[in-house]
């Protein structure tokens, strides 16, 4: 099962974050910075897997963006990479070619998106149509919500 999601910046900078175990704000945040620290700190040659505490953590570097998870002990880290590399051909195939600002300023789409793949720290749907189906079901959910003229009566449109 994983215990987290981390998505950070090669500064180091908290893009994205999905707990799966119940956590203190104050404990969350120490362990990000630590983890953070400590990945951005390792060679690129270096394995994509680390032991951390009594955790297994398991990260990629796509772009300018660090995907990590922590899975437990007796957790199979091929899966892990997996789960990560699918997330990210999610947010490829939705932003097409995501990058870091696509996170930025589209975060409610890919927090959605990794509801969509994972449930309860576990692997939900394998499908990466079927994700993308109910994306594109939200989307829709939110274009028909949004009143008509709305952005032109604010003076946006």
């Amino acid at each position: 099962m994983i215990q987290f999601m981390l998505l950070f910046s090669r500064q180091g900078k908290l893009r994205l974050q999905k707990w799966f175990t119940a956590q203190t704000e104050k404990s969350k945040k120490k362990m990000s910075r630590e983890l953070i620290s400590q990945i951005l700190i390792r060679k690129p040659k270096m394995s994509s897997f680390l032991e951390w505490k009594d955790l297994k953590i398991v990260y990629k570097r796509y772009a300018s963006l660090y995907f990590c998870c922590a899975v437990e002990q007796s957790d199979n880290e091929l899966i892990a990479l997996e789960i990560i590399h699918r997330y990210v051909e999610l947010l490829d195939k939705y932003f097409g070619s995501v990058c870091e600002l696509d996170i930025i300023f589209n975060f409610e789409k890919a927090y959605f998106m990794l509801d969509e793949l994972l449930l309860g720290g576990e692997l939900q749907e394998t499908s990466k149509k079927n994700v993308l189906k109910a994306i594109a079901a939200q989307d829709l959910l939110q274009e028909e919500e949004t009143p008509q003229g709305f952005f032109e009566d604010a003076g946006l449109g």
